[in-house]
């Protein structure tokens, strides 16, 4: 038999395969050394507050490479600085995506973009922000009163309930986010809850007389 009918057959089948599964195309050409002078260009002109000419240079640098953390987020940094927001959070969210260490950096953008979000009304979007802002920076108790505030304040009182939530699990020892999260519950007419919250701020700081007294007013309530 000879082989050049083979041969003939194996090229034909060959060929219909590539043509119905093409080789993938070659993603994006990163030239990190052009990203890495477009940057410090933009730093220069950040610095000088070319603010401007500080985004060119940057988004230069994220062409160059996109998935330059530091490009980016600078960029994101000044949209944010210019107030240009809407330009910001996405850089924002692409930088927590991209970035997989806990650092500085990562905090301060979980944090801002939740701020933003929230600025903006979109209270979905920003609650899971703000739930990673409290668990990366546990120690900042202040950022949790400013998130559970907003959303009180906006008539979203369950969201305000989860950011306390969170904090308390972050922050066991902190007797206040119990009274706060009590405070809520009360104002939403679940006693029972608050009564726990606030019970739960009194075991840890015994000495309240405050917290005390807020048990007993809501026993109170709960026995009329």
């Amino acid at each position: 038999m000879s082989r050049l009918p083979v041969l003939v057959v194996l090229c034909t089948l060959a060929a219909t395969a590539w043509a119905q599964n093409p080789a993938p195309s070659p993603g994006p050409v990163i030239d990190t050394e052009l990203a890495a002078r477009m940057f410090r260009r933009g730093n220069v002109y950040s610095n000088l507050e070319r603010y401007e000419e500080a985004i060119e240079e940057y988004r230069k640098a994220i062409a160059a490479d996109p998935n330059f953390l530091d490009a980016i987020r600078n960029l994101a940094n000044v949209y944010y600085f210019l107030e240009r927001n809407d330009e910001a959070r996405p850089l924002l969210a692409r930088y927590v995506e991209l970035q997989i260490e806990v650092t500085a950096g990562l905090i301060a953008a979980v944090s801002t973009l939740g701020e933003l979000e929230r600025s903006a009304g979109d209270f979905e979007a920003a609650l899971p922000y703000d739930l990673r802002a409290i668990e990366l920076d546990p120690g900042n108790d202040s950022q949790v009163h400013v998130m559970a505030n907003a959303y009180n304040n906006a008539g979203d009182a369950d969201r305000a309930i989860e950011v306390y939530r969170a904090a308390i699990l972050a922050m066991p020892e902190n007797a206040f986010f119990d009274r706060s999260l009590g405070r809520i519950l009360e104002q939403e007419d679940r006693l029972g809850e608050a009564l726990a919250a606030y019970e739960s701020a009194v075991a840890k700081d015994p000495d309240s007389e405050f917290y005390a007294g807020l048990v007993e007013a809501t026993r109170r309530r709960l026995d009329r």
